[in-house]
């Protein structure tokens, strides 16, 4: 993908980042085909009410694995943070925090990077695009 298809994937992905809930659905939804299985993870916090009512709860924590890339957002009382991590064989070598702006466009880099090797990525995040 060019840098103003990253642009676009970027604007796309950063509509939806409002509520830590919402952007989960959509790294989830919309982007899970076109990622390797378990690459997305989320964790959520369920209160007590949640457990009763039988709902999922809120989303605390989402969680990006590209190649020896991993992309972490989590929420703390209304808060978002970013972190960007770089490892290998799960040893984390390099953890640096991010604002939201900046983890936004280095997912959407490596998912452009990852759609430029993979022609079934590469259909999903046109899809997504759509």
């Amino acid at each position: 993908m060019t840098d103003p298809d990253v642009e676009l994937l970027a604007a796309a992905l950063r509509r939806d980042s409002a509520d830590l809930n919402l952007y989960a659905r959509v790294l989830t939804e919309k982007l899970a085909d076109s990622l390797p299985p378990g690459a997305v993870r989320v964790e959520r916090g369920r209160t007590v009410a949640d457990r009763l009512a039988g709902r999922a709860g809120a989303v605390t924590e989402l969680d990006v694995t590209l190649g020896d890339q991993r992309l972490a957002l989590r929420t703390d009382r209304g808060r978002v943070t970013g972190e960007i991590r770089h490892e290998v064989r799960g040893i984390v070598l390099s953890r640096r925090p991010v604002a939201l702006d900046e983890w936004l466009h280095v997912l959407a880099r490596s998912l452009a990077d990852a759609a430029a090797s993979d022609a079934r990525a590469r259909a999903a995040l046109e899809r997504f695009l759509t």
